[in-house]
């Protein structure tokens, strides 16, 4: 993250060189895109965002839905300090 100056914030998904195919990375940035509109009310605005996407393990099913990500960028986002507190 990085303060951009802008009175919003911009995010970038992008993806390790070995990420599967086309298919399950658009539907990863889909995603990753569709949760960070469900969060971003509770963010401090004016930063660039880029988050490096991993696939899952190589023995697990790509089941990770909405309320996953979701969760998973919500930890981000507090661990970073991102989150105006209520």
């Amino acid at each position: 993250m990085l303060e951009n100056g802008l009175a919003r914030n911009r995010i970038c998904f992008t993806f390790p060189r070995g990420f599967a195919g086309a298919v399950r990375r658009n539907r990863a940035k889909r995603l990753g895109r569709e949760a960070y509109r469900a969060l971003r009310h509770r963010l401090r605005q004016g930063y660039d965002l880029v988050l490096l996407v991993y696939p899952p393990d190589a023995g697990s099913a790509d089941t990770a839905g909405l309320a996953d990500r979701r969760g998973q960028l919500g930890y981000l986002f507090d661990r970073a300090g991102l989150t105006v507190p209520r």
